[in-house]
């Protein structure tokens, strides 16, 4: 999927659980070549 996230970008809150959506949300960003602040 090609979301047009490169050199954006991200600040996503709650990362800190092992488990949730701001983990998963962060991790597809970064993927997607976002840069994430967490």
């Amino acid at each position: 999927m090609d979301l047009k996230l490169r050199g954006k970008v991200a600040l996503v809150t709650g990362t800190a659980s092992q488990i949730g959506y701001g983990k998963a949300i962060a991790l597809t960003l970064a993927q997607e070549g976002c840069d994430v602040i967490s």
